[in-house]
């Protein structure tokens, strides 16, 4: 593509050797933001990152043959024949590059994007299902997987980087998608990994506490969410959560079309549980202050309950029949890791993706509500090292208050001692608390262990990684799966 084209739309001064230049009509083949990737022909974008300033690597793009470079501080060597574009904002200008080099294809379908601490896995999941079942060809982009119809494609990020996600785009396109559902982190917002893509609409799940070793605090990361809405189109929709104390500050100033869902109160879309079991629920919903309809969801939990409104409501405006959607919806299973459950030897595990305080509360508040007085529920919980500390006594709290006997262990220790996470999570247990509490910080011992402690008739539930198939220490990703490591135990 002629550079011309790369740069509409994006503010510049161009600079050749030191001097404003105009530019030129050069070809551009790619666009690359890692040097190590740099190769002739390319357009090298200089990023300011989280850990590491791309204008150290200018020279190393340059020497690897990219002729055109965009950044924020012009190097004090320019080479002859390599065309400087200084801009004030080079995460904006990658995305906005990005988007014209493929051809802008968030514009050529409805792309929807869901925010949220909880549930943007299941709801883009769940979503992408429902209309593969009716017919419609769509596209996936969440944490676990992304999809182009029923291709299953590697996931690496909950939001890929500016250049992955065009590219990802434009090849849904480019296949016949009419849809696609999008999970869209806060980190991606902040990074500005989403500049210049169109969103035909987005949903507002819930904010709870998580992140703050990252945006330090709730305010910042409350308004990375709401960034999100701030910047719709007219002609787009916003729905949010209005159970959530902050559903409505996410869209005010939003000039998009804003609706509503609720279990708690008056709202676009009402939903009511009817009945509630260990095998799912019975749901009844209102659209418009219209009469309510009732239908069955195998999902379980109140957790669900939001889901399963913000993908029926997103269906209908998005164009579809109420009734057509209800009939859809209900035959929809849990994602990969939410709420899986796993029978044998009499025992039922559940392997869950909570790795948030409020996220765990509501698995173990739905597990409490269904399950008989008999059966005991055995907690195996860890937090994740390098990341947001505060929340690991409150964790393990919630853990402890909602059991009968807890096993705390490893998540993804990374580079932290995984005895001194433990020594963390254990602050937030009382004594009571403490004697019903083991710690064993080999996670696969720690199921084992959980295990043993059942009996027949009794819950266990392993909280933390859910569909994930490594566990992270010292900077390496080893195999280790939750669901394969307790069907094993349970000969499944």
């Amino acid at each position: 593509m002629k550079l011309t084209e790369i740069l509409h739309d994006i503010e510049f001064k161009s600079f050749c050797e030191g001097k404003e230049c105009s530019v030129d009509e050069r070809n551009i083949d790619g666009i690359v933001f890692d040097s190590r990737k740099a190769t002739k022909g390319y357009l090298f974008v200089a990023q300011k990152g989280v850990h590491t300033d791309g204008h150290m690597y200018i020279s190393k793009a340059i020497e690897q043959g990219c002729n055109t470079v965009i950044c924020c501080d012009l190097p004090e060597k320019q080479p002859e024949g390599v065309c400087f574009l200084k801009v004030n904002d080079a995460d904006m200008a990658l995305g906005m590059a990005a988007a014209n080099f493929y051809g802008n294809p968030s514009k050529k379908l409805q792309l929807i994007g869901i925010t949220g601490t909880n549930g943007k896995t299941t709801t883009v999941t769940l979503l992408h299902r429902m209309m593969r079942d009716m017919g419609v060809h769509a596209g996936l982009i969440s944490t676990i997987v992304n999809r182009i119809d029923d291709e299953e494609l590697q996931a690496t990020h909950t939001t890929p980087d500016a250049v992955e996600l065009n590219m990802l785009l434009a090849k849904m396109v480019e296949r016949g998608c009419e849809y696609c559902f999008m999970e869209v982190s806060s980190h991606a917002i902040v990074q500005k990994r989403i500049a210049g893509i169109k969103f035909a609409g987005a949903i507002f799940s819930n904010i709870t506490h998580d992140h703050l070793d990252y945006h330090k605090t709730m305010a910042n990361y409350i308004a990375a969410k709401k960034t999100l809405f701030d910047n719709l189109p007219e002609q787009a929709f916003a729905l949010t959560n209005i159970d959530d104390k902050n559903g409505l500050v996410m869209v005010q100033n939003c000039k998009a079309n804003v609706k509503t869902y609720s279990l708690q109160t008056v709202a676009d879309f009402r939903c009511k549980i009817v009945e509630s079991t260990i095998h799912g629920q019975e749901l009844q919903l209102s659209v418009n202050s219209n009469a309510p309809q009732e239908f069955w969801s195998p999902l379980v939990g109140r957790f669900n309950a939001y889901n399963i409104t913000a993908i029926v409501a997103t269906a209908i405006l998005c164009g579809f029949g109420t009734e057509e959607t209800l009939r859809a919806a209900s035959k929809l299973h849990a994602a990969p890791g939410r709420f899986q459950y796993l029978h044998g030897k009499g025992i039922t595990a559940i392997v869950d993706y909570a790795h948030t305080p409020d996220a765990l509360q509501n698995v173990i508040d739905t597990i409490n509500e269904v399950r008989d007085k008999r059966q005991n529920l055995i907690v195996v919980v860890g937090c994740g090292g390098d990341r947001d500390p505060l929340k690991r006594p409150i964790m393990a709290r919630i853990a402890a208050t909602g059991s009968d006997h807890l096993v705390l262990t490893s998540d993804n220790p990374r580079t932290e001692d995984p005895e001194k996470i433990l020594d963390s999570m254990e602050e937030g247990l009382d004594a009571e608390q403490r004697s019903k509490t083991v710690r064993i910080s080999d996670r696969r011992q720690a199921i084992k262990t959980a295990t043993m402690m059942a009996h027949e008739g009794d819950i266990i539930l392993i909280a933390g990684k859910g569909h994930e198939t490594y566990q992270e220490i010292n900077n390496i990703k080893h195999h280790f799966d939750d669901r394969e490591e307790i069907g094993k135990l349970l000969s499944i």
